[in-house]
């Protein structure tokens, strides 16, 4: 099998476009850096192609290798045909070549097994092929451990039952039967019936397995294993018989014993091995589905717009241990903390306005963070009530704390600020979280962020992959502050782990800053092929070489010079506030028709994709690509749930998105629910096909439950 040759078919790619890509990931280079600094050879994949290339060739390699421990094993056995290699060889499943493997699979000995050790299959191969078969026939084979014509029969019923189960053919057929015409059935255990549980919409629930939804699926999952549900696949007896009939295409002489073992085969046999098979395919399709979702929301969690310029006041709310303040410079700087408390059971108003207002006026702090858990909308009144009676003209946002806790006792938190308690470090990260939400939230295991759906029931090594890929993918889109970022962020970087992310810091740490990417290579244990990948992807402000404020790559940067020299420009022209907009006008000119591009190709000796790259980095040097998604919404007044009524429109921030619709942060301490029925006129099949995290929206409130607090809302 050319796997090579598989994977551009399936996916339909230019082979050129597969091996090339193979190559550079077997040599080392990562995907980021692949899809991003070697497009000529790709021909411009995306990062999400890559991955695929990658993922089928190693799945494709690990099926060649199953195939021969499969052919070798059947070798041995003195049972392997030329037409049966063949026929594992031209497999492209996995499934298939177990489906072929199964009848001479190592086991524990079966009924069926016994019955032909004791020599009863040329009898059973003689009924199955319609054969007349009497009593003195079947008495010529009977044996010691088959002495009587009763167990005969019940051995040859074994023997026809493992055949028909153990049938491609028919194994294939039954997939398909069950794939579009069976059901999935649901009921409470007998012990639960009398109580009320979160599953009791799945009891006496019955749904086609072709159209039931990925988290109804994820739901029976966790109401089995929870021992609440008893879960089963159920076929209309016509198509089982369709099966049978594969056996049984006329009238047979001792079509009872046909019939006998088909049902002993179907019931006990093949039956349950196909079920458990379908219903893990539709646990690991749905999972999987579940993974898509969760690292979708993390990547638009992660590209939220930093609040830059902004001097913090972080609040991590609580009641009966009060609120953790802490003051942070624009850059994150720890300034000071406090405790306050203004809400129950003390309510010291008076002492927390002093407090605060003290730390406002000290540090010139122009944003107030407020935690969103635990008597976040109590320590929200106090907040805006402090800023109408002292006329501060300042406004609040709330960060969302899922993970700060996390954060707070890990061991970078630690090594950040040794001397705190965690419960302080948990409110600076609260705070940065706003002023540089990819910075702050990368320290954190992805998991604890909560913007998924059942990702604990999903299977948790692709999971960990997935969102690490996720951001990995983010971090080098984004681009790193080379003499700013921690090693946290910089681990993440391409061609850069966590070992070389702290050794760089230590270097930064006890030499200065870095004025060149190339001072890089003074880093002990940083070599060429790291430089090479990383690069890139790491920006240096203030430096001596201003094309490095972009994600030109140091490779290129003899192609741009000559380019900003054909424009009549130098590198240091594109940081210079009139130059830069006279060359911006030049470059639009330059990519303005596809002869001149192809013109500078020719000139600058690079390939069209890394021109057009080239270009856009100068067009927008040291341009941050979040600062152009939409901005988070700021507050300065306060809305209760007693506030709303059903028909007010307003505002709100999109904060999750699961498959079966989005939740919205209104300002209150609920959020509400868009339904994905009330997206719009259009049927949605999902709702991440019209909103993403962070998405500020319009809504109409629809209804109210006040004893519930749930608020359904209708996107207008």
């Amino acid at each position: 099998m050319d796997i090579l040759k598989l994977i551009s078919e399936e996916m339909t790619l230019k082979f050129h476009q597969v091996q090339n890509t193979v190559t550079m990931l077997e040599e080392g280079d990562t995907v980021p850096f692949i899809s991003r600094y070697r497009k000529e050879r790709t021909g411009n994949l995306n990062e999400e192609e890559i991955r695929k290339i990658e993922e089928l060739f190693k799945y494709y390699t690990n099926l060649e290798s199953y195939k021969q421990t499969v052919i070798n094993s059947i070798s041995e056995q003195g049972k392997l045909t030329e037409e049966l290699r063949k026929e594992i060889e031209n497999a492209l499943k996995l499934s298939i070549v177990e489906d072929i493997y199964l009848p001479y699979k190592k086991r524990k000995k079966t009924k069926a097994d016994m019955a032909i050790q004791a020599g009863l299959e040329p009898l059973a191969i003689m009924i199955l092929q319609g054969m007349e078969v009497s009593k003195s026939t079947f008495d010529s084979y009977l044996s010691d451990d088959y002495s009587t014509l009763e167990k005969a029969e019940e051995g040859i019923m074994y023997i026809i039952g493992q055949k028909f189960s153990h049938d491609q053919s028919i194994r294939d057929s039954l997939r398909n039967f069950y794939a579009k015409n069976g059901f999935i059935l649901s009921q409470k255990k007998k012990e639960f019936r009398e109580q009320k549980t979160k599953y009791d919409m799945y009891d006496d629930f019955k749904q086609e397995i072709s159209k039931i939804q990925d988290y109804r699926i994820l739901a029976l999952d966790r109401g089995e294993k929870e021992e609440v549900l008893s879960i089963s696949l159920s076929l209309e007896d016509v198509f089982i018989e369709q099966l049978f009939s594969k056996y049984m295409t006329k009238k047979m002489p001792n079509d009872t014993y046909i019939k006998n073992g088909l049902e002993y085969g179907f019931k006990n046999m093949l039956d349950p091995s196909i079920s458990r098979e379908i219903r893990q395919s539709m646990s690991e399709k749905a999972g999987d589905g579940a993974i898509e979702l969760f690292a979708k929301n993390l990547r638009e969690l992660l590209m939220t717009p930093p609040l830059k310029n902004k001097r913090v006041l972080a609040i991590d709310p609580g009641f009966r241990t009060g609120c953790k303040v802490v003051a942070l410079d624009e850059s994150g700087k720890f300034l000071e903390y406090n405790t306050i408390f203004p809400v129950p059971p003390q309510n010291d108003f008076e002492g927390a306005e002093k407090t605060v207002l003290k730390m406002i006026k000290s540090y010139k702090l122009n944003l107030i963070v407020i935690g969103n858990g635990t008597a976040s909308r109590e320590t929200q009144a106090f907040v805006v009530n402090t800023i109408k009676s002292n006329s501060l003209s300042l406004k609040y946002i709330f960060a969302n704390e899922a993970g700060a806790s996390v954060y707070s006792a890990s061991e970078i938190a630690k090594e950040e600020f040794p001397d705190l308690d965690v419960t302080v470090r948990g409110a600076v990260s609260i705070g940065r979280r706003v002023q540089d939400p990819l910075a702050e939230l990368v320290k954190i295991d992805p998991k604890s962020i909560g913007v998924g759906q059942y990702q604990h029931d999903v299977n948790q090594k692709k999971l960990k992959e997935k969102l690490e890929n996720t951001v990995e993918s983010v971090v080098n889109t984004v681009g790193v502050n080379l003499n700013t970022s921690s090693y946290a962020i910089l681990s993440f970087i391409s061609g850069i782990n966590s070992s070389t992310a702290k050794k760089i810091v230590e270097y930064r740490n006890k030499n200065g800053k870095f004025l060149e990417r190339e001072a890089l290579m003074n880093v002990k244990g940083f070599g060429q092929k790291a430089f090479e990948q990383s690069a890139g992807f790491l920006r240096i402000f203030d430096g001596s070489q201003p094309l490095e404020v972009t994600g030109i790559h140091p490779e290129s940067y003899g192609a741009t010079q000559l380019l900003l020299k054909e424009l009549g420009y130098s590198a240091s022209d594109i940081l210079d506030p009139v130059k830069s907009i006279l060359l911006k006008k030049a470059l639009s000119d330059c990519i303005s028709s596809d002869k001149k591009l192809s013109e500078y190709e020719k000139k600058l000796g690079v390939g069209k994709f890394t021109l057009s790259d080239i270009i856009r980095e100068l067009q927008k040097p040291g341009i941050d690509p979040r600062d152009e998604l939409t901005q988070p919404i700021l507050y300065d007044d306060i809305l209760s749930f007693n506030d709303l009524k059903e028909g007010m429109k307003l505002q709100g921030k999109i904060t999750n998105i699961t498959d079966f619709g989005a939740f919205v942060d209104l300002g209150i301490k609920e959020s509400g629910l868009i339904h994905k029925s009330n997206m719009g006129k259009k049927f949605v099949r999902h709702p991440s096909e019209v909103l993403s995290i962070n998405d500020i929206v319009n809504i109409e409130i629809i209804t109210m439950d006040k004893e519930l607090k749930r608020i359904n809302l209708r996107l207008i």
